[in-house]
């Protein structure tokens, strides 16, 4: 859906109209493309926005490599999205008859190579990178490969799936750009295609760089929306930068400002207390992100606290998966390139899957799937 797409439909639509004698002047083009656009936007985001669909993705592979130990270097453990996949990890860990050591990086750039080497020193059968931008950190993963210690991760790089050029044999995540193009068509979706948006984006991450473009060229199609600000703000720093960019925001676009779209839910942690104390109204300004799903984030939309929808990964299930695409490696196998479908969380699905526990954890039976996978109890 792009803007050549929305022309052609409307030259289309206006030529059959003139060839059954139709009056063509009284349906603008403009006006034919915004309803066309709003249609489509409202399809994407209506099909995103269903409960968890059945298990698409593996069900067949290796039995359990028990007793293998485990690495894992998280990204920042303040981070609720790594948290969630961590613990998904750990809980699949278990199940799988392996061993765990944890190593946190903090959100530092110092400690980064540092807790990749301490990783390294732990002699692990095998290494799982969660949250990290896996090409910034290729000095620190050379060595994993020159060891024949397989390495994946999750949310590592701007698209799923395996990172040429890196050891990294798999990134597990949703696809970022349909995440960041359902985010932005919901905002549209719900302005009824007169968002003024500021997008708010972490360029220490190609992933997260990724979805703030495609979120900006979406907001740019429609021809209602305005895109008012993209701002460049380190996830690791959102604490203490978010509160003073929010405010200079509004000061700067004051009631044009309606929509606030991020990478991360981290982000409206810090921006929701400063509407708040500036008397925004909840209805003034509304949230959505690409990612992850916190509690937070859940329990924004479950009051209608500004933030309306975030495009939330299944943070458990995903740790299920990195632990599977890990035991096939170590059984001499490859990754099954698994993507879980996007899925939209707003008021109206948000007790579905996993919501009453302010979380999206699919109903789609994925722990026993992986569990006959493994040939485990």
């Amino acid at each position: 859906m792009r803007g050549w797409l929305l022309a052609w439909e409307c030259a289309c639509l206006l030529s059959v109209a003139a060839a059954q004698g139709m009056p063509t002047a009284a349906v603008p083009a403009s006006t034919v493309a915004t309803t066309d656009f709003l249609a489509e936007a409202k399809r994407v985001v209506n099909a995103a926005a269903q409960p968890g669909a059945p298990w698409n993705g593996p069900r067949d592979g290796p039995r359990a490599q028990a007793g293998k130990h485990i690495a894992v270097v998280a990204e920042d453990l303040r981070n609720g999205g790594i948290v969630g996949v961590v613990d998904g990890v750990l809980e699949a860990a278990k199940v799988i008859g392996w061993g765990v050591k944890i190593f946190d990086s903090a959100g530092t750039p110092d400690l980064r190579l540092k807790m990749l080497a301490n990783a390294l020193a732990s002699r692990p059968d095998g290494m799982i990178l969660v949250g990290s931008d896996a090409r910034a950190l290729l000095p620190g993963l050379r060595p994993f490969a020159e060891r024949n210690i397989p390495v994946v991760g999750w949310h590592v790089a701007a698209q799923a799936g395996p990172v040429p050029g890196t050891p990294l044999a798999m990134n597990v995540a949703t696809d970022p750009v349909e995440v960041a193009r359902v985010t932005a068509l919901a905002a549209i979706v719900q302005s009824g295609g007169h968002a003024g948006v500021v997008i708010f984006t972490d360029s220490n991450f190609r992933i997260a760089q990724a979805k703030a473009d495609e979120m900006a060229a979406v907001v740019r199609e429609c021809s209602g929306c305005t895109l008012l600000d993209m701002r460049d703000v380190p996830i690791s720093r959102s604490q203490e930068l978010m509160p003073a960019t929010t405010r200079a925001l509004l000061a700067q676009h004051g009631k044009r400002w309606t929509y606030a779209l991020a990478v991360n839910d981290i982000y409206f942690d810090y921006a929701a207390p400063v509407l708040t104390q500036a008397g925004m109204p909840n209805a003034g300004m509304a949230m959505l992100s690409a990612g992850d799903g916190s509690e937070s984030a859940f329990l924004r939309i479950r009051t209608g606290t500004f933030q309306t929808g975030t495009v939330a990964e299944p943070l458990n299930l995903h740790g299920w998966q990195l632990v599977d695409e890990m035991n096939r490696l170590l059984a001499g196998g490859g990754v099954t390139g698994y993507v879980v479908p996007v899925h939209l969380v707003t008021a109206e699905n948000i007790t579905a899957d996993g919501g009453d526990r302010l979380i999206y954890d699919p109903a789609n039976g994925y722990r026993d799937i992986y569990r006959h996978i493994w040939q485990r109890p």
